[in-house]
This record gives C-alpha cells, structure tokens and sequence, in this order.
C-alpha cells in the first residue's frame, strides 16, 4: 500500500514537473534575452560616457583653439597694419628719391651750363685784348652811360661766377639730401622685409590652427552623431529590456503558483501516505531514504537549515556595484559538492542568465533556496531531495569572476539574507 502511495505522489510530481519544466524554460529564455539587452544596454551608456567625454575634450580644445586664433589674428591685424603703413612710407620714400634724383640731375645740368658759360667768358676776356678804363671812358655818350658801362663791366664777372656757384651749392644740398632718403629707404626696406616676414609666420600659424580648429569640429561633429546613434539604440534596448522585465515578472508569478500547486500536492500525498503507515502492520516493509553525502555543518539553524558548503563569505547580502546583491557569495573550490539546505522539491533545474546553472527548492511554506553557478547538477527539475543531499558541484558558470557557491534565501518570493536562517 505504501508503495502505491509513492508511486502515486511521483506519477503527480512527475505531471507537475513538466508545466514547472515550460515555465522555467520560457522564463530562461527571457531571462537571457534581457541578460543581453543588459549588456547592451550597459555597453552603450559606457560608450555615450567615452562619447560625452570626448565630446566634452573636443570642445575645450576647440575654446582654446579659438582663444588663440583670437590672439593671432589679433597680431596678425596689428603686423599687417604697420606692413601696410611700412610699405607706405617706402613707396613715399622711393617717390622723393626719384624726384631727388631728377632734381640732382637738373642742377648738375645747369651748373654745367653755368660754368661752361663762365670759363668760355674768362677765355674770351683773356684772348681779346683787355677793355680798360680809358676805353669806356672814351665810349661813353654821357656821365651816366659812363658809370653804367663800368658797373656792367665789373658785374659780368662776379654775376657768372655767383650763378655758378650758386648752382653749386644747390646741387650738392639735393646730393646729401639724395643721400639721407637713400639711406632712410634702405632702413625702412629692411624693416619692411623683417614686418613682411613675421607677417607671413603669423599668417601661417594661424592658418593651421585654423585648419586644427576645423579638424577638431568635424571630429566633434562626428562623435556627436556617433553619441547620438549610441543614444538612441540605448533606447530602444531599454525600452526592450522594459518588457522583457514585465514578462520575467508574469512568468516567476506563474512559477510561484506552480510551485504552491506541486507543494499542495506533495502536503497531500504526505498526509495520504502517513495514514497508509499508521495502518500498516508491524511487519510491513519500510521505506528508508539513500543516505546523502557529509553535509559541510549538519547541524540545522534555528530556521531549519543547513550550510550547503564549507567556506568563507566573500561577499555578504545588500548593494553591490550600485545594484542588489540578493545573496551570499561562499568561496570553494571548483567541484565542491553542494548540499540541499533544507529538504524540498526541485523546482527549477537549468541554466538562467547571469546565474548560470541554477538549481531552486521550494520548501515547506513560503521558504525557498537557491544554488548558482554550479559546474554540474546532480539532480533534475521535479526531484525530491532531503536535507544535506548533494544536489549538484561548484563552479564558474554564468557572471563570476571565479568558483563559488551564490546562494539565496528567498520568503514568498523575495530575497532576504541567508545569514539570518544559516
């Protein structure tokens, strides 16, 4: 009769199992979808970070940029005006050189003239025979034609020689005065060269940075239209993940009243098999369970249960890395049996996101416990497991940064801390 009564409790466990077995396997592709719009999601607000700071860089070079752009142009105006004004005063200064020059010239001309004139009279004077005083005297018409003559006479001489010597005295002033402009052009073209040189350097180093200027702002422009690409298929994953989170949801409340229906019909074969028992005869055979590996501490909390490995907390329950961490880490080796901290059914066996391979047992009432990050199970969904039974290995499996043991401690479907019932 007892063994009927199993066999009746598996064959409804067994039919119950295969709706948790759908659930759960809808649930984890769900749960992995939205483990990869995570990642996503999570890429791409740490490439709109890079973009921003990028963009944010550009531009405070581009401001320095146009500062010194400012600055330059700012000589580079002032350079182009005393160029400008240089270039000038050459062109005056060449414009009196040649009038000097024309001038100096006219003069040499006329004191040529002038002397010849002189020289050709002294040579007349000295070949005809000498006009003496007697001679105009004798000449005269009259007393005042008398005094004329003699005054013309004494004044050819001196006038000729002042002419020339004043023609003189006018060309060698215009010589210096050609002189000092040639020397005060030469001086104003060397400026000119040296104004005209640092203009050109300056005109250069604002044309390529310019040129820098207009680089930077492309490539600004180009990261911000990467930003924005970036920006916008966030969004969309976000929105994605959104109802994908809704879905996860439905389906662990679909979960949770599977496992309340297995765990109705488990109380139910227990109570049927436990009248079968109270009465069975003495002599009726008795059931008695394959014994289970060591557990780490065997002996329960006052919670009822029991530490599924031997080793330390590396990382309690609470917020971790600006999110909840819903369990406790315990750190051992990769292999490491796990043992069932409280007897149960096997409600959920499988891979499940950043878990990796997750085993759950829902035990009596609303208390439930999870395994993550096993290497390899050592029971399947729908199971029966006692209290310290090996239910599967430790490994690495899902997001870890090496071997251990994730447990949760969940009540009506919500993590609490498992140190509170360990």
């Amino acid at each position: 009769m007892l063994r009927r009564l199993l066999l009746v409790s598996s064959v409804a466990l067994v039919s119950a199992a295969p709706a948790l077995g759908d659930l759960s396997s809808r649930k984890h592709a769900v749960d992995t979808r939205l483990d990869r719009l995570q990642s996503q999601i999570a890429a791409a607000k740490s490439t709109e970070t890079a973009l921003s700071a990028g963009i944010s860089r550009t531009t405070g070079k581009i401001r320095i940029l146009e500062g010194q752009v400012g600055d330059v142009s700012s000589q580079l105006v002032l350079l182009e005006r005393d160029l400008a004004l240089h270039r000038e005063r050459l062109a005056g200064l060449r414009q009196l050189y040649r009038f000097q020059s024309s001038r100096y010239a006219h003069l040499r001309r006329d004191y040529w003239v002038a002397r010849t004139r002189f020289d050709r009279r002294l040579v007349a004077i000295y070949q005809q025979d000498t006009l003496g005083t007697l001679d105009i005297l004798v000449s005269a018409t009259s007393f005042s034609d008398l005094l004329e003559r003699l005054d013309f006479s004494r004044d050819i001489g001196s006038q000729d020689e002042r002419i020339a010597g004043e023609i003189g005295n006018a060309k060698g002033e215009v010589r210096r005065a050609r002189d000092r402009t040639k020397r005060t052009k030469a001086a104003v073209a060397s400026a000119t060269r040296v104004i005209a040189v640092r203009t050109g350097q300056v005109r250069s180093a604002r044309d390529r940075l310019l040129a820098r200027q207009a680089n930077l702002a492309a490539a600004r422009s180009e990261k911000q239209r990467a930003f924005s690409s970036v920006h916008e298929n966030a969004r969309e994953a976000a929105s994605e993940a959104a109802a994908l989170q809704s879905v996860s949801a439905q389906l662990a409340a679909q979960i949770q009243t599977a496992q309340a229906q297995a765990a109705a019909q488990a109380a139910e074969v227990a109570r049927t098999a436990e009248a079968a028992r109270s009465s069975q005869s003495a002599s009726a055979e008795t059931f008695t369970p394959a014994p289970s590996a060591p557990v780490a501490d065997p002996t329960p909390s006052s919670s009822g249960l029991v530490w599924p490995v031997s080793g330390p907390v590396v990382s309690p329950f609470g917020m971790r890395w600006g999110r909840m961490h819903e369990g406790i880490d315990i750190a051992v080796p990769s292999g490491t049996p796990i043992h069932a901290a409280a007897s149960g059914i096997v409600v959920y066996a499988g891979w499940m996101g950043g878990y990796g391979n997750l085993i759950a047992i829902q035990h009596s009432g609303s208390l439930a416990t999870a395994y993550a990050h096993q290497s390899s199970f050592a029971v399947g969904s729908g199971a029966n497991v006692a209290q310290g039974q090996v239910i599967g290995y430790a490994g690495c499996t899902g997001h870890c940064f090496g071997p251990h043991l994730h447990f949760e401690v969940r009540v009506n479907g919500s993590a609490v801390d498992p140190l509170g019932y360990l």
